[in-house]
């Protein structure tokens, strides 16, 4: 993520929140807390362009990860690598499983590494659930997710060790 913010130093804060959103580590989970501590953002505008970015790949992720997958499988490093991501994935999913469309939503609001949208669509792919209920179910584990963290961050909930301030 440091290397990003330092590539986009001199950026407003508005766009690099918004591209820190949209890459698959730091998500919304490091966008939000770099808005409003180092961009000086309200916590609402860092909501929502958070929000925004993190949705951004979605659907490009649940359209082409099957087509791009299947091409790239060619090549024994992509078949390596892909064999291993949905291994993962499935390892890793079972909550959505289970659940399908509220495990993906569920999968997506826990603000973990690992966790996000990005992954989430991923894995709503290697489980076969459809895109009209996976995109649904992955923007509102986006909204929830961005509450949870909005919340950190404002020190309205603690969360490892952190706590909010005392009221005055």
């Amino acid at each position: 993520m440091g290397s990003l913010i330092a590539l986009l130093s001199g950026s407003p804060h508005a766009l690099t929140t918004f591209l820190l959103a949209m890459a698959p580590i730091s998500e919304l989970r490091g966008a939000i807390p770099y808005a409003m501590t180092v961009g000086g953002m309200t916590w609402q505008q860092a909501y929502v362009i958070a929000v925004i970015g993190n949705f951004v790949p979605v659907i490009p992720i649940l359209l082409l990860i099957g087509p791009l997958s299947r091409w790239l499988c060619r090549y024994p490093v992509f078949e390596r690598f892909f064999n291993w991501l949905f291994a993962r994935t499935r390892r890793k999913g079972r909550l959505i499983e289970r659940f399908e469309a509220l495990g993906v939503c569920l999968f997506v609001a826990v603000p973990l590494p690992m966790t996000g949208a990005w992954t989430g669509a991923a894995a709503a792919f290697v489980f076969g659930v459809r895109l009209r209920y996976s995109v649904p179910a992955i923007a509102a584990g986006i909204l929830i997710a961005g509450a949870i963290v909005t919340l950190v961050v404002t020190g309205a909930i603690g969360f490892v060790g952190v706590h909010a301030p005392p009221a005055p």
